[in-house]
């Protein structure tokens, strides 16, 4: 199951599930419509308006999810430092290089989006778990990811910050302390990358400079003329090609 289909499911589940909530509102059933069930085995069921309630409570996360807990923030900031380092600081603009990010996050995370899919949002939709089932099983595919790209040393710093000696089990560690080890280390990351990024473009602007300077032509800035041969170093080395190859490997490697 491809991504783009779980999102249309996700939108086409949503739909469904407001008629209810447009028919109880029309109906006027007052609050009794916001129940929660207690099921023989000890569970809880909650109403269709809890259930939406949540879920948009959840969209409203989405956004910081989508930076937070994926490989948009190492893919984002490497594209600020590839334009930074061409220079031109508007171009290709903020609108591309989110578009770019986003969608090379998708190509990313497909196998975690579709293991989502198979092993929460299906038994979900067939009744066969419930909501919080729903979300431990749902958040598993995305720890495991997290833990794959974390430094040791990120996750040990944060645990000692939070006072915790270590864990006997990955799936001891608690979402709070796993994300802002893995976003501390995704910057150490992406910044590791814009450094090799930058070399070839620093030795073009150093050899501009010297030769402007031996010139005598001090008033004539170097990035100036520097932009079209770093462009055209780009370019030639098929650069675009070459930088999405290299930060879609980085998350398998």
């Amino acid at each position: 199951m491809t991504a783009q289909r779980l999102f249309l499911l996700l939108v086409v589940t949503l739909i469904a599930a407001l008629a209810p909530v447009t028919a109880w509102a029309q109906v006027g059933e007052g609050i009794q419509a916001l129940t929660v069930t207690t099921n023989d085995n000890g569970g809880e069921t909650y109403s269709v308006t809890l259930q939406i309630l949540l879920l948009m409570t959840v969209l409203t996360l989405l956004p910081a999810a989508l930076i937070m807990m994926t490989a948009f923030t190492r893919i984002i900031v490497v594209l600020a430092i590839l334009r930074q380092g061409i220079g031109t600081s508007q171009t290709p603009s903020n609108q591309v290089l989110i578009g770019l990010a986003f969608f090379l996050t998708l190509f990313v995370m497909t196998p975690v989006l579709e293991e989502i899919y198979e092993t929460a949002f299906v038994p979900y939709m067939d009744e066969e778990i419930g909501t919080e089932e729903f979300l431990v099983q749902g958040v598993q595919p995305l720890r495991g990811f997290m833990l794959e790209q974390t430094r040791e040393s990120d996750l040990s710093m944060f645990a000692e910050i939070n006072g915790i000696d270590g864990f006997e089990d990955a799936d001891d560690i608690p979402l709070s302390l796993l994300v802002p080890a893995f976003v501390t280390s995704e910057l150490k990351t992406a910044f590791q990358i814009g450094f090799l990024i930058l070399i070839p473009f620093l030795i073009i602007d150093l050899v501009v400079a010297s030769v402007l300077m031996s010139m005598g032509m001090v008033m004539l800035s170097p990035l100036i003329i520097s932009l079209p041969f770093k462009v055209m170093l780009f370019v030639l080395v098929d650069g675009w090609a070459l930088m999405m190859n290299t930060l879609a490997t980085s998350f398998f490697v």
